[in-house]
């Protein structure tokens, strides 16, 4: 028996917590105005030793009416949970509250049973202030740490709930239990990668006829005290030696690193028809994803090879040839080897720059958000789409012989009827989605 074709899949609804606003609208009108969302972060200073530069969603504080409009049990729920929520798990929450108002549905405008969610994340880690009242405890007299006394002495002045905030399937599991959503459910702790591969088996779940909606996301912070340090040790972290807005340079000759931020955002994707039954607006239509994951030797990894077999999987599985393709949204994460490797890739599916589709990348904006970071470059792409145009790539100055692509100068430039929006991690798990205009 032949397999029956896969329902199309429809994006009907766009929530974010970015750097650049809280709003769809807001987002696009930072981006498009060519500002930045990149600042000085004193407060960090005691953890990392200097002030660094970095991408904080300063307007979002957890407060109630960050989430949205909401019915009152609603409300009284939301707000009672977020006392078990880190701020990865607040933002998402916040986010997907506000995509489904975006979509225009609430509880009852769909069925639980058939709608579903999706999130991604980073690994989310305890703040240190967690674990202070318990490490004194165990001081011994010398001042020197006694891990042995840690089960006994240190472990009972430990919140006993305090797992519950740091656990990567919070994000999805808060959203349907606040949102109703008995339909399946999934949490991908992909990093950067987890945004694409949200929406991506979202789609595949509504393709094959198993949901009718979804909710999809991701979430996360570099801006977390040890995720930070983290970074410092093992990341090439643009330097302080410039403006902040200046710091994120993607494919530019004279980058340095990249620059660290958090956000989240999410999407409602619906059954086409049923979305156009129903009078919904339609951003697009998700049509293809693809996903790789590749080293030269053990942990040494190959994002060239990476993201060039998801890109060749993306395009193939939505049926694209690639002059079809819009534009293309670059991780573009401003590392020296990171934009060389994606810029071989790009050139390895599409040619040279000549040929290629134009190349935007967000975090010259918002610098690198972790697993958030993807969906806001999704939701970027998707805005620029309805627009018409695309947004330019900012601190692109100088051409990079290494990185042969494409770059946005200028705001002129069409965003087309299709795209790819791609991310990688640093141990080479590329992932790419591709999306055109529904017809």
């Amino acid at each position: 028996m032949r397999p029956t074709q896969p329902r199309r899949v429809a994006i009907t609804g766009i929530g974010v917590v970015s750097p650049l606003g809280q709003s769809s609208a807001t987002l696009w009108d930072n981006l498009s105005a060519g500002h930045s969302g990149v600042r000085p972060l004193e407060a960090l200073a005691a953890f990392v030793g200097e002030t660094r530069f970095g991408a904080p969603a300063a307007e979002f504080t957890g407060h109630i009416d960050e989430f949205g409009e909401l019915a009152k049990d609603q409300k009284k729920l939301i707000r009672k949970g977020t006392k078990l929520m880190c701020r990865e798990t607040m933002m998402g929450v916040a986010a997907s509250q506000r995509a489904l108002q975006d979509a225009g549905l609430a509880m009852g405008d769909y069925d639980p049973e058939r709608t579903g969610c999706v999130f991604g994340s980073d690994y989310m880690l305890t703040m240190p202030e967690d674990f202070v009242d318990g490490a004194k405890q165990c001081v011994d007299d010398k001042g020197d740490f006694a891990y042995e006394q840690w089960g006994s002495q240190g472990l009972p002045r430990v919140s006993p709930l305090w797992l519950l905030f740091y656990l990567p399937n919070m994000p999805a599991s808060h959203v349907a239990i606040y949102n109703d959503l008995r339909g399946p459910s999934n949490s991908l702790t992909q990093r950067e990668a987890a945004s694409n591969l949200a929406v991506g088996e979202a789609a595949q779940i509504i393709g094959r006829g198993t949901a009718d909606v979804m909710v999809a996301g991701a979430t996360g912070t570099r801006l977390h005290p040890m995720n930070m340090l983290h970074a410092l040790q093992h990341e090439e972290v643009a330097g302080n030696h410039v403006a902040p807005a200046e710091a994120s340079r993607p494919f530019d000759r004279d980058r340095t690193g990249m620059v660290l931020g958090e956000g989240s955002g999410a999407v409602i994707l619906e059954e086409l028809e049923a979305a156009r039954a129903r009078g919904a607006r339609i951003y697009g239509e998700v049509v293809g994803v693809g996903s790789s994951s590749a080293t030269r030797a053990p942990s040494i990894a190959d994002r060239r090879r990476a993201i060039a077999n998801a890109l060749a999987a993306a395009l193939r599985q939505a049926s694209l040839a690639r002059n079809e393709v819009g534009h293309v949204h670059a991780h573009g994460l401003a590392t020296r080897a990171c934009d060389a490797d994606e810029a071989a890739a790009i050139a390895t599916v599409f040619g040279d720059r000549g040929g290629q589709p134009p190349v935007v990348a967000a975090k010259s904006h918002l610098g690198n958000l972790g697993a958030g970071g993807g969906m806001i470059e999704l939701a970027a792409s998707l805005l620029a789409q309805q627009q018409g145009r695309l947004f330019r790539v900012l601190n692109y100055e100088t051409p990079d012989e290494a990185c042969d692509v494409n770059v946005v100068r200028h705001d002129e430039a069409a965003a087309g009827k299709s795209f790819v929006n791609i991310n990688v991690t640093p141990q080479g798990q590329a992932s790419v989605l591709a999306v055109r205009a529904a017809e």
